[in-house]
């Protein structure tokens, strides 16, 4: 490997006051990793106008590649055409994609970040244009990478599963929280509370309005809740409407119990620190993660969590959360309420979630993935 690379990064989730999921990961480790690593140079290769902000060191150069790739038309065109013509240009030695699609037209070693196949289990929770594109093209952008990185066991043995794939060929990297996150005081819960309860406790949820998120069932849980327990608790629903949010927000209308849920839409980082950490419990009962940083976001600020059995959740919880069949509202509800009913349970998980929360960080997920570059390069 030679002493110096120039390393090209597709940085096109690195969105302006708009960061998600594949932009967030992309973020805390390359922020991480440039500073780490002065002597090699970086590429960020951007697929629309960026912040200056996403130019972490005098090692990065940013290049703007349009047109945006927002579609499987433009991604196709972007991946095999445009980002290889770049790559040739900056004399590039690998390429890194973290969002599960890479480059079928350049010989360049390419490290691949493949996050989970939801798209397999939950077909009915994407567009159906790109359902197709994923189901064609993912078999073969895990056989061009060199390495190919997943952040859970659980998503590690889904790949090796569904694509027959061998152990060593898949490398698990793990997610993390971002550091902000942190437990808050009782005059700082208060005043979140006066916001957006009207002083009230709450169930909070974190994350996009999308059906695989399995908002209907929550609805039905908390609807569950509020019958057996007659209390004032409210639930907050925390994320921007993504796709197919319509079905939700129609349910929501005719909801018995609408004046006790509050959705926030997107809200800023520092925000989202506030309505987590002021939260009663967490009750993140998706259907499908890779990871699921929202439930590691709650740990760290020392806030109980439910969530789903048998997921990623699971596996990056421990013992240190309550699990629910996510199909079964009324399972949700039962942890809901016993949760309520137990408050020296609640105290036990409050304690064991900075446990967990303490084994997580962006630093080792930066270590990792650079691991995972140098074996795509050899």
């Amino acid at each position: 490997m030679p002493l110096l690379m120039r390393i090209a990064v597709n940085t096109r989730f690195l969105l302006k006051d708009y960061l998600e999921g594949y932009g967030y990961f992309l973020y805390e480790t390359f922020r991480r990793i440039t500073e780490k690593y002065p002597e090699h140079e970086f590429i960020f290769l951007f697929d629309r106008p960026f912040d200056p902000r996403f130019v972490f060191q005098k090692n990065v150069t940013p290049v703007v590649a349009g047109p945006a790739a927002r579609h499987p038309i433009l991604w196709k065109f972007w991946y095999d055409v445009k980002v290889p013509s770049l790559l040739k240009k900056y004399k590039a030695d690998v390429f890194v994609s973290c969002d599960g699609f890479c480059s079928l037209n350049t010989s360049l070693p390419q490290c691949l970040v493949v996050h989970d196949l939801a798209f397999l289990h939950y077909p009915e929770a994407i567009k159906k244009s790109h359902l197709l594109f994923y189901k064609k093209y993912t078999p073969k952008f895990l056989n061009k990478a060199k390495s190919v990185v997943t952040v859970s066991d659980f998503s590690k043995n889904d790949i090796i599963r569904q694509y027959g794939m061998i152990s060593k060929q898949v490398d698990v990297v793990y997610s993390a929280a971002k550091e902000i996150f942190h437990p808050l005081t009782d005059a700082e819960k208060q005043e979140v509370k006066n916001k957006y309860t009207d002083g009230k406790e709450y169930f909070v949820y974190t994350g996009s309005i999308h059906p695989r998120k399995n908002l209907v069932n929550l609805l039905k849980a908390f609807s569950v809740f509020k019958k057996r327990q007659q209390s004032g608790m409210k639930l907050v629903l925390a994320g921007r409407l993504a796709w197919k949010y319509e079905i939700f927000i129609d349910n929501l209308k005719s909801y018995k119990y609408r004046d006790d849920v509050v959705v926030t839409g997107y809200l800023p980082e520092a925000e989202l620190v506030g309505i987590t950490g002021a939260a009663y419990a967490m009750v993140y009962a998706s259907l499908f993660e890779g990871f699921g940083v929202p439930v590691l976001e709650a740990m760290k600020c020392q806030v109980p969590v439910i969530t789903s059995a048998g997921s990623a959740m699971q596996e990056m919880s421990k013992y240190a959360a309550l699990y629910a069949n996510a199909n079964s509202y009324t399972d949700i509800a039962d942890k809901m309420m016993l949760l309520y009913k137990d408050e020296n349970l609640r105290s036990e998980l409050i304690g064991k979630s900075k446990t967990i929360a303490d084994e997580y960080s962006w630093e080792r997920t930066a270590a990792l993935l650079w691991q995972a570059i140098q074996k795509a390069v050899g």
